[in-house]
């Protein structure tokens, strides 16, 4: 098949293109290279190249058609105030995206996220209301909103995939913006006592690349519709993952507890898995020691 991945030198991008490439797919890698790396394709052997999804649509549909775009584009980072930035590139890049889908009557898996959840109720179950604390999140719950209403015009299912706290090889430039367990064990490799909010039991859904690219192979070979989650599972708090990066790092630092500088973090992120299961197959097979372990023998953690 032919696939485009949107966001292809990001880090969940590039290990699912990677991914299509390495089996047998002809695969497109498109990036605006705004905040992305190019050292996350340096091994990838497919096409790549550049757009801006929400100003010119016209590069891309040159390039077409595909049988599947897998839309993984979008700001991610959580502390942007610019609405009208987050809302550009998030929403209306997926309109012209889902437009093309009509179009070229192909099938869609795009990045969605947990955040929608907000304060909600633990274990986050597809079926419970949205609290959105951030415009990130309001712009994951607007795109979401956007696919339903594209729904019926699509030729083949379309699928959302709500990422909890992903990890893993290739996220480093995404620098303070990565993910906890990667910052946590850059300091602790520079001898550094990692610094983590107060008490440290705030408890996340830690989720492993390998994980989340298996979810987009799930999701384009569904037949069914809808946003799902995709986690671990299950939770572990900011002492524990300490506790296992000293494991792996070989290293005896005690956590340095400041105050939480935001009010709309969440203090608790754990996914229900039971939907994504049934209508995708998606089964996680990395919990936090395994995927940790696999991490650090990429040589990658912290790195």
């Amino acid at each position: 098949m032919r696939l485009l991945v949107t966001g292809g030198a990001g880090f969940i991008g590039s290990n699912l293109a990677k991914k299509l490439l390495a089996d047998g797919h002809e695969t497109v890698a498109a990036d605006d290279f705004s905040s992305a790396s190019w050292t996350n394709l340096t091994d990838f052997r497919g096409d790549v190249f550049t757009l801006e999804l929400f100003k010119d649509i016209k590069p891309l549909r040159a390039r077409g058609p595909f049988d599947v775009i897998f839309h993984q584009a979008s700001i991610t980072d959580t502390t942007v105030d610019d609405q009208k930035k987050m809302m550009q590139n998030n929403v209306e890049a997926f309109r012209n995206i889902l437009d093309l889908a009509v179009e070229w009557k192909c099938r869609v898996v795009w990045a969605s996220s947990c955040s929608i959840y907000g304060q909600g109720a633990v274990p986050m179950k597809e079926s419970q209301p949205p609290d959105p604390l951030n415009v990130y999140a309001f712009s994951k719950l607007a795109m979401e909103r956007l696919a339903d209403k594209y729904r019926a015009q699509l030729a083949h299912p379309i699928v959302g995939l709500r990422y909890s706290n992903v990890y893993g090889p290739g996220e480093a430039h995404k620098g303070k913006f990565s993910s906890m367990i990667h910052q946590l064990a850059k300091q602790m490799r520079s001898g550094k006592r990692p610094r983590i909010f107060r008490a440290g039991e705030q408890k996340r859904d830690f989720v492993y690349i390998d994980d989340i690219v298996q979810a987009n192979l799930r999701g384009m070979q569904s037949r069914t519709s809808g946003s799902f989650n995709a986690g671990a599972g299950a939770s572990w708090s900011f002492n524990e993952v300490i506790a296992q990066l000293n494991r792996v790092l070989g290293t005896k630092l005690q956590p340095e507890f400041f105050e939480n500088p935001y009010s709309f973090t969440q203090e608790w992120t754990q996914t229900d898995l039971t939907e994504s299961t049934r209508h995708l197959g998606y089964v996680p097979q990395f919990d936090l020691i395994k995927g940790m372990t696999a991490y650090h023998e990429s040589g990658k953690l912290g790195i």
